[in-house]
């Protein structure tokens, strides 16, 4: 290919006549720094990357994603409805809901941190530290302390005296596995109204001989009609949000 685009601007050059067709370089090269300062910068802008790199994986262990995707997953896995609703529209839900539960948290953040750094009234350390913290009050709010505590042993360091003086590194697993169990345990309370109505169905129609006839079949419009009866997308939003300390 590029031998072709050379052949045609060297055709170009010769009808063109005594012009010259100029062809622009490219030069990407890695020096070392000229000086600490430059090394630094350099640093910022990886870090930076990198960050901006891993934002989707941050949302799913620092917010509530993942109890609400669980949660959710969980509901049609009881329901019975194999892929309704789809997947893309559960994971777009809970992103909602994760939005509106954090929000307040990123607002707090923002104005605590990030707008005093653009401002030039703290350093970028400072400004970091002003923006995790109100993640890590949140965090820690819907951590168990056996989890916390599990992770400090691991690492065999002491119990914390404030909420600054537990690392990121410790606080987001702890969290993640709270969040999971929280799920776990949701998802077991809606699984018992549901497997309540499989086990009558499969009951009535074994006494009535046909055991052939799948209950699925039966009970799925029984329990989504159960679902649509009690408000359940209402009452399930509501108190997944209102489990959020």
């Amino acid at each position: 290919m590029i031998k072709v685009i050379l052949l045609l601007l060297s055709l170009a050059s010769l009808l063109g006549g005594a012009e010259s067709v100029t062809i622009p370089t490219m030069n990407f090269e890695l020096s070392a720094p000229n000086s600490p300062q430059q090394l630094v910068s350099s640093l910022n802008v990886l870090v930076l990357l990198t960050l901006l790199f891993l934002a989707p994986s941050m949302i799913l262990v620092m917010t509530t994603f993942t109890r609400f995707v669980i949660v959710l997953g969980f509901l049609r896995q009881a329901m019975g409805t194999q892929q309704v609703p789809p997947t893309q529209l559960l994971v777009m839900l809970a992103m909602i809901l994760t939005f509106f539960v954090m929000e307040p948290i990123g607002t707090k953040a923002y104005e605590s941190g990030i707008k005093p750094y653009i401002a030039e009234e703290i350093g970028y350390e400072e400004a970091f530290a002003k923006s995790v913290l109100p993640f890590k009050n949140f965090m820690i709010r819907n951590t168990r302390e056996k989890d916390l505590a599990l992770f400090f042993r691991i690492r065999k360091m002491e119990n914390p005296g404030t909420v600054a003086d537990v690392p990121l590194s410790i606080i987001i697993p702890a969290f993640v596995i709270s969040e999971m169990k929280t799920a776990f345990e949701i998802g077991f309370l809606i699984f018992l109204p549901f497997l309540v109505i499989d086990m009558v169905v499969a009951s009535i129609l074994m006494s009535m001989g046909m055991m052939m006839l799948p209950p699925v079949m039966i009970s799925l419009p029984f329990k989504i009609l159960v679902f649509v009866l009690i408000d359940g997308w209402t009452l399930l939003i509501g108190n997944l949000i209102a489990s959020i300390k």
